[in-house]
């Protein structure tokens, strides 16, 4: 298990300063089309309004989302692999799935000197074969109308004595899963699936329930028909600012970071444009307008968010401790497995 160098998100940009002469940058062109394949709901609206209006749309690019859930979207791109020209130039997904694809040999190796704004890219977030776009890091979410004692971890969320309480998101199996592992072995690994799997089904016998969505679980912590569960840090400053009542606790076992990044198909249409949306995701107002808008933090350096704002997303100096990054090796090798056991034995 790794744990989250704070040290290099913290480092400058001149770390990662590209040598000039390297290439000519894949700035916006005045006409030319990407195709963006990505999750749908607020995260795609935000790209549109955030990224893809002020940045590319205004220089008469035209942007095509290719919406669905992550799952179908790989396997697309590895059905793809054979043709000569895929169907989507850069794809959204989390930096495991970043990692997985890799492993699949479906996705460019970045040329980071066709990415200006890369300059101000924080060194954790620059992987040879994606670029972090946003991160947040999971955390315990109550409202402390329904539990009234403040949990401390995944442990204390994951007790059965909160019965149908306990609430789950079924596409965030994976971070579940993570967390479960947390829990069972009081924060010493997060790979291991048999305590996952023993946490887990302890819950369901207890009554937890599962929700198809993150709206429907929103609705249903709103309602009070849950109480707790797990979630990245970004979703519960959105939830507290749609006036939800919840509160974030940063769990003693360690805080798993979720990174949600861009990648380039190998046999993407249109590659320039593709590295011109990645160079503009990087922009400044691009990063603290997400800031605002769905609570994640920035990925480059330098960004001017106000310190309200920041205390809210962010962690303190002794949380950040505690910050750890994912096995994406292990991830790779078992989600189809963790996800096989999630539908087929946990929910039915």
């Amino acid at each position: 298990m790794a744990t989250f160098d704070r040290r290099d998100l913290l480092k400058g940009a001149g770390a990662v300063a590209l040598a000039s002469g390297l290439g000519m940058p894949a700035l916006a062109q005045a006409a030319g089309r990407v195709v963006v394949g990505t999750w749908g709901g607020d995260y795609a609206r935000l790209l549109t309004k955030n990224i893809e209006d002020p940045f590319l749309k205004s220089k008469g690019m035209e942007v095509v989302q290719d919406q669905a859930g992550d799952a179908p979207r790989r396997a697309k791109m590895v059905a793809e692999r054979r043709l000569p020209r895929g169907t989507v130039d850069i794809q959204g997904l989390s930096a495991a799935n970043m990692f997985e694809m890799n492993e699949a040999g479906v996705i460019e190796t970045i040329d980071y000197a066709k990415i200006p704004n890369a300059k101000n890219l924080i060194p954790a977030m620059k992987y040879p074969y994606g670029v972090g776009h946003i991160y947040s890091g999971n955390v315990v979410i109550y409202n402390p109308k329904v539990i009234t004692a403040a949990p401390t971890g995944f442990k204390d969320w994951l007790d059965p004595k909160h019965g149908n309480k306990i609430g789950f998101i079924d596409i965030q199996y994976q971070s579940i899963m993570i967390a479960a592992s947390l829990a069972g072995t009081n924060g010493a690994s997060m790979n291991d699936l048999d305590k996952a799997k023993e946490v887990l089904m302890a819950v369901k016998k207890a009554g937890a329930r599962v929700y198809p969505t993150n709206e429907a679980f929103a609705a249903a912590m709103k309602n009070e028909e849950i109480g707790i569960s797990a979630i990245w840090k970004a979703r519960v400053v959105q939830w507290q600012n749609a006036g939800i009542p919840c509160e974030a606790v940063a769990p003693v076992e360690g805080i798993p970071i979720y990174v949600s990044g861009f990648v380039i198909q190998k046999n993407a249409p249109n590659k320039d444009n593709a590295y011109a949306y990645m160079n503009a995701m990087l922009e400044k107002a691009a990063q603290e307008a997400f800031a605002v808008d769905m609570g994640y933090n920035g990925t480059v350096t330098g960004l001017n968010v106000a310190p309200d704002l920041q205390k809210r997303i962010g962690f303190t100096p002794e949380e950040e401790k505690k910050l750890r990054d994912l096995d994406y090796a292990f991830l790779a090798k078992n989600d189809s497995a963790m996800k096989e056991w999630w539908d087929k034995v946990f929910k039915a």
